[in-house]
């Protein structure tokens, strides 16, 4: 008897396509990966109510869920109206605990409403801040993948992920952090599964070695 496929569906980080997930690879006969790309917010949404929309697009039972950066935020959202059978981040945070000090800075005081529109739309100033100033080869590689430069979606993504509230962590969420990520430092972190000398981009340039490890975790 033909044994069922599991539905992986990924969620990308914040502007990001489907391509991030080049280098995810799993067993065909087993796995089927879905990538939900990113939906235009509507007017005022809350973060609540686009990731109810988002996990509507989810329609197989006992799929595993998997976001990136801040789409591990809003997988973390969506899975509150879903049965999963596992719920995984990778390069993200479990609570607003975990963010770093400048984004708790950036919503206390309401900093990031005054990023100009120029900036918001510029791919090369969003990577910066998404990954920092580091490293240009990182910059370079990661600007690639960054597709979705609607000004809306833009303004409303960076605020909800600098002033996301969730003060407890869900006890089903799987954590997979590089041990060098300088958007979501490992300082701030705790409770995942640590990459070593992996940074924010990982999932592009670990894509192997994060595939095993999924493979890993969907097994236990």
């Amino acid at each position: 008897m033909k044994s069922e496929k599991t539905y992986v569906y990924f969620v990308p980080g914040m502007a990001a396509g489907s391509e991030i997930f080049t280098n995810i690879r799993f067993p065909e006969n087993q796995y089927q990966i879905k990538v939900l790309e990113w939906l235009i917010p509507e007017q005022n949404e809350s973060l609540k109510s686009y990731a109810h929309r988002m996990a509507l697009r989810i329609t197989k039972p006992n799929a595993i869920l998997i976001g990136v950066s801040f789409g591990g935020v809003v997988a973390q959202e969506m899975s509150q109206f879903l049965n999963l059978k596992k719920l995984i981040i990778i390069s993200s945070v479990k609570t607003k605990h975990e963010l770093p000090r400048r984004m708790k800075i950036a919503a206390r005081t309401k900093a990031y409403k005054l990023i100009p529109t120029s900036l918001v739309l510029s791919v090369e100033d969003l990577t910066k801040f998404a990954l920092g100033p580091k490293s240009k080869k990182r910059l370079a590689l990661y600007q690639q993948y960054l597709h979705v430069r609607n000004e809306h979606y833009l303004r409303w993504a960076l605020e909800k992920m600098i002033t996301w509230g969730r003060e407890e962590q869900l006890s089903d969420v799987i954590h997979i952090q590089g041990e060098k990520d300088g958007v979501f430092p490992m300082k701030y972190i705790s409770d995942c599964e640590v990459i070593q000398n992996g940074t924010h981009i990982m999932i592009l340039n670990r894509g192997r070695e994060i595939s095993q490890l999924l493979l890993k975790i969907f097994n236990q």
